[in-house]
């Protein structure tokens, strides 16, 4: 067919045919429909946006005529009033149950040193000792209304009894007990004499072979005295005389501090 449009011996002939060739080409390339694509992938979340802006303040609340509901009146704050007074104090619960028992205390301190003792118990502290135990062995009748002397210590803690002058002397306030032993070939009688006693305590054997005892307790305070007295009661007056045997142990000891 492009025979029919040739010119013979034109010039232009070859461009002609290039144009028409380049123009099925374009044609024949539109005819042809390729397939779809595939759908992307979805992107990456943007980043959050940026605080909007306060919005305007609202209208005043405003109290409504009726009953409210305790919803509306939580939302309603008013002002803060003024302290109310103390109620009455409300009647006593019952006792609840015994909780169990919590764990053991820790030690406390150790308290402080003990200074007094039970009757029968001996005092932890020196300055709480007073004992004594003296015996006279010569053989002289003991002067009548005189102090009982000449004493050989055989126990004297801490000193108390002052063998030159035959005195018991307290230097710790307390109770003591005293007591003595005679034995004598004669009738004696002794007294177990204090600063503290009214009347002489007074006991007396008579006859040949005879052995007297006697004691008393006594409440003593520092300075307080006790001591033994020979003492005539039914004795013939030429006793004094007499020169026999004879021996008197005489004893004392602090038995508790005073309180």
């Amino acid at each position: 067919m492009l025979q029919s449009c040739t010119m013979k011996g034109s010039p232009y002939l070859p461009v002609f045919v290039g144009v028409a060739l380049l123009i099925s080409g374009v044609q024949s390339d539109v005819s042809c429909k390729g397939t779809d694509g595939r759908p992307g992938q979805d992107g990456a979340s943007g980043r959050d946006g940026w605080p909007g802006v306060k919005g305007d303040k609202g209208e005043p609340g405003t109290l409504a005529d009726g009953p409210v509901s305790s919803s509306v009146l939580q939302r309603m704050k008013g002002e803060k009033g003024s302290r109310g007074e103390q109620g009455d104090l409300g009647p006593k619960g019952y006792q609840g149950d015994l909780g169990s028992p919590g764990l053991p205390g820790r030690p406390g301190l150790p308290g402080p040193d003990g200074k007094r003792v039970n009757r029968g118990q001996q005092s932890d502290q020196v300055g709480d000792q007073s004992a004594f135990s003296v015996i006279r062995n010569i053989t002289t009748y003991p002067p009548f209304s005189q102090v009982v002397k000449d004493w050989v210590d055989v126990v004297n803690i801490p000193g108390h009894f002052k063998t030159n002058t035959g005195e018991f002397i307290c230097d710790i306030s307390g109770v003591y007990y005293f007591n003595f032993h005679s034995v004598a070939r004669v009738s004696i009688c002794l007294a177990i004499v204090s600063t503290v006693l009214d009347k002489q305590l007074v006991f007396c054997d008579y006859g040949n072979e005879q052995v007297l005892s006697g004691g008393v307790v006594l409440q003593l305070t520092a300075g307080d005295k006790v001591w033994l007295e020979s003492f005539q009661d039914q004795q013939e007056a030429n006793v004094i005389d007499n020169s026999q045997s004879k021996q008197i142990i005489f004893n004392g000891f602090l038995i508790f501090t005073a309180q």
